[in-house]
């Protein structure tokens, strides 16, 4: 008789952890979500067995990971503020539970992590000197997690490029590039003309993780895996998609507001901390999968259009 296996997700409120969670659940897992929001506990939505808790809690924590083979850690701090004092305590005390109850952690990882000495083609073993405040921390949150590997706690980390999706609220594309609940008037595009970009539909992201998870006999103790996703080569492929989803294929992209930030940024540490990712726009990063190919035979991959389609519906922009 087959045992139903079980998770526990940090994060399953927000867009990679509640992509993660519902596919998940439609393999037949039993998920634990870990939520602050009152509402998600009296209502219990998508087959969620929320429960009251703070990631920041070590002992809530622990609790809600009783049981559970798989611990998927996508919580981020709310408004991506403070991230120096939330986001090293929440990873230590999810690796403190994955330690007692025996799961391994998996973790959506960021391009944060890299500087620009490593681009343009960058796999996992490429080197990791980061050149922002986020990447610093994000850089020392995989160095605990690899040690933590070596000490009972296994962990995955799937990197992808930018996110979007039909859920995706918190990214470049829902924040930058189109306005959510309005329709497409104005394309406002954060690189320049001719310069590469990466980016990721997150149900594939999420496909991609499930399947790992569902390999995880042929993983290490210590695993992460680069996603292709959809490489927009020059710059307009992505905008361009989105004129054409709008039923506006005239539609071109403005430039994003750089200046903007520049200016604000002394006063605003959020903005000044953005500001200092510029230079992912400003210059190609490619990430190649030939290291997932060799555990998946394939990397979940749905079509430019309709997956832009797809978010644009999602964010009520069509």
């Amino acid at each position: 008789m087959k045992t139903t296996q079980k998770a526990l997700v940090l994060g399953a409120t927000g867009g990679v952890g509640g992509e993660v969670a519902r596919l998940l659940i439609q393999r037949g897992w039993q998920v634990t979500g870990l939520t602050r929001n009152e509402q998600a506990l009296r209502e219990q939505p998508d087959g969620i067995n929320w429960v009251a808790g703070d990631a920041m809690n070590q002992q809530q924590v622990i609790d809600a990971a009783t049981g559970a083979s798989l611990i998927v850690h996508a919580v981020n701090p709310p408004g991506y503020l403070d991230w120096e004092k939330l986001v090293l305590p929440m990873i230590d005390n999810t690796i403190a539970a994955a330690k007692q109850a025996g799961a391994r952690i998996l973790l959506p990882g960021t391009v944060y992590n890299y500087g620009p000495d490593v681009f343009p083609d960058i796999d996992e073993t490429s080197a990791q000197f980061p050149i922002s405040k986020k990447g610093k921390i994000r850089a020392e949150l995989e160095r605990r997690l690899e040690k933590a590997s070596h000490d009972g706690a296994p962990a995955l980390i799937v990197r992808a490029g930018d996110f979007f999706g039909p859920r995706v609220a918190n990214s470049w594309f829902s924040q930058g590039l189109v306005a959510p609940g309005k329709p497409v008037s104005r394309i406002q595009y954060p690189g320049q003309p001719g310069i590469g970009h990466q980016w990721a539909y997150l149900p594939d992201v999420a496909e991609t993780m499930v399947r790992l998870v569902e390999n995880a006999d042929k993983l290490g103790a210590f695993e992460t895996f680069h996603m292709q996703g959809h490489w927009d080569a020059d710059g307009t492929q992505i905008a361009a998609a989105i004129a054409r989803a709008a039923g506006k294929p005239e539609m071109k992209a403005s430039g994003f507001p750089w200046f903007v930030l520049r200016l604000l940024a002394p006063f605003k540490p959020t903005l000044k901390e953005l500001f200092e990712l510029r230079y992912l726009w400003k210059t190609p990063l490619r990430m190649h999968n030939a290291k997932l190919l060799k555990i998946l035979g394939e990397e979940p991959h749905t079509p430019l259009d309709q997956a832009i389609r797809v978010t644009l519906q999602g964010l009520k922009c069509i």
